[in-house]
């Protein structure tokens, strides 16, 4: 069984910084793919961005340039870091593991993050 926990969300202002980590428990293979993704109310749950076990990174046209996913295989931990933040980058974010070897993928239970002044 796998198990992931997300941490680091809360209240910013507009501009403002936030880092979320997910530590990531249980029977993990290589090669896996890690990814946030964030559900807004009223609106589908959307990748954020993903990165291979390799480290190469995928992005959301809407966060490029702004976030930045980062990994520590050694530590089975994932991390968003998220600059300038915007009021609309307000929502549940939500960790996942993607095991493409058994095809089975895993959500961890989502951290709140709002941006507002």
């Amino acid at each position: 069984q796998v198990q992931l926990v997300e941490s680091g969300g809360g209240l910013v202002q507009p501009g403002g910084s936030l880092r979320l980590s997910c530590a990531a428990s249980g029977s993990i293979f290589s090669p896996n793919i890690m990814g946030w993704y964030r559900q807004a109310p009223g609106k589908e749950r959307e990748l954020v961005a993903a990165i291979t076990y390799g480290g190469t990174t995928n992005y959301a046209d809407s966060v490029k340039g702004r976030f930045t996913i980062s990994r520590d295989n050694a530590k089975n931990a994932l991390y968003l870091q998220m600059n300038s933040l915007k009021p609309e980058d307000t929502a549940v974010y939500y960790c996942n593991l993607l095991l493409p070897g058994i095809g089975r993928d895993y959500w961890g239970q989502g951290t709140q993050v709002t941006v507002s002044s």
